[in-house]
């Protein structure tokens, strides 16, 4: 898609330095794609720290060693 915008140059040549890229659509295009993966980020955090996980990992670890067993003993 063509566009016309009107950018800081310090700002976008900046970025194009530090990303080292050569061109400015490819600089725009992977701000822009960083942007997006960070705020997926952000808000695949707050998903996760919301969740409530009703386990006990001494139970886990018990029946885990519970199965170890049973496939030993049947060799």
């Amino acid at each position: 898609m063509r566009i016309t915008l009107d950018l800081p140059e310090g700002l976008v040549e900046e970025a194009r330095d530090s990303i080292g890229f050569r061109s400015k659509t490819d600089t725009v295009v992977f701000a822009l794609r960083e942007l997006i993966r960070r705020k997926q980020k952000d808000e695949l955090k707050d998903y996760i720290t919301k969740m409530k996980f009703d386990f006990d990992p001494t139970e886990i670890r018990r029946k885990d060693r519970l199965r170890m067993h049973r496939a030993q003993d049947r060799r």
